[in-house]
């Protein structure tokens, strides 16, 4: 019996372990050959590896002014975007999550729609308006339209953050005399950090890579680095360009991953979900 059990948990065990190796192969190859193209000279067909690794590219990259002002221009609208998105969705999640009215779940489901039809036709239609209030190829324009594809996002976790505060230790400190600003300021907010901070980091990554609207709306005076990156691409026979851009932009994303892995903790964004 217990032989029979050994070979059940083996044969899974050889099953997980190959959806994890075709997951990494589709998952990191791609990244490793971007990669590895950043730090390259010389690689011709049908060589496996570079015939010349270096750092020619990275200094040609970087020495290169619209890089940099990219580079800026990225850190500066998406730290705008993130803020605005907190101040403007963080008080309408808690609401949602505590309060009932007229219309709760037909508007707290509307927040859903910049998701339900096809993105870039959305954003040719805001485009037109943004067209005649004068907004294209400005920076604030581009905020906004930014700031649409973060409300999602910082509505739902929110609120389940909110939903799954434990009631009782709120019930409590109001039995004890606290104040509803202290209760929330002592309470709730503690308890709902973690996922709210997961949200804001999603939000700022997410925000960070953000390209058709960037790229519809501010052109040609805004030019964020994602659209900077595909102007290298489009425009450069040279691959190591693009490459090397490539993995200037993973690095945002990489810290932001680190201090969630490290501050927020898996367990924490887990429970905003009730989970």
């Amino acid at each position: 019996m217990s032989a029979g059990r050994s070979r059940i948990t083996l044969r899974f065990d050889w099953v997980g372990l190959v959806f994890a190796c075709l997951l990494t192969l589709f998952i990191a190859l791609p990244l490793i050959v971007v990669g590895t193209w950043a730090f390259t000279e010389i690689w011709r067909y049908p060589s496996v590896i570079p015939q010349q690794f270096g750092l020619r590219f990275w200094g040609q990259t970087l020495a290169r002014p619209d890089v940099w002002d990219a580079l800026f221009l990225s850190l500066r609208l998406t730290t705008t975007v993130t803020l605005l998105s907190a101040v403007i969705c963080l008080p309408a999640a808690y609401s949602f999550a505590r309060l009932r009215f007229p219309g709760r779940n037909i508007l707290f489901l509307s927040f859903l729609a910049s998701h339900a039809f096809p993105k870039f036709g959305l954003l040719v239609a805001i485009a037109g308006i943004f067209l005649q209030l004068g907004l294209i190829s400005t920076f604030w324009g581009v905020v906004l339209i930014q700031l649409v594809g973060t409300l999602m996002l910082m509505i739902w976790i929110p609120v389940a953050a909110f939903q799954n505060v434990d009631r009782r230790m709120e019930e409590a400190a109001r039995d004890a005399g606290a104040a509803p600003l202290r209760v929330f300021w002592s309470i709730t907010l503690p308890q709902a950090a973690p996922t709210i901070s997961a949200a804001l980091l999603l939000t700022f990554v997410g925000t960070f890579y953000e390209t058709e609207g960037a790229w519809l709306i501010g052109a040609p005076g805004i030019r964020t680095m994602p659209v900077l990156m595909i102007s290298f691409i489009n425009n450069q026979i040279v691959v190591q360009y693009g490459a090397v851009l490539s993995v200037m932009l993973w690095v945002p994303s990489f810290i932001a991953l680190m201090f969630a892995r490290r501050v927020i903790g898996t367990g924490a964004f887990a429970r905003g979900f009730g989970a």
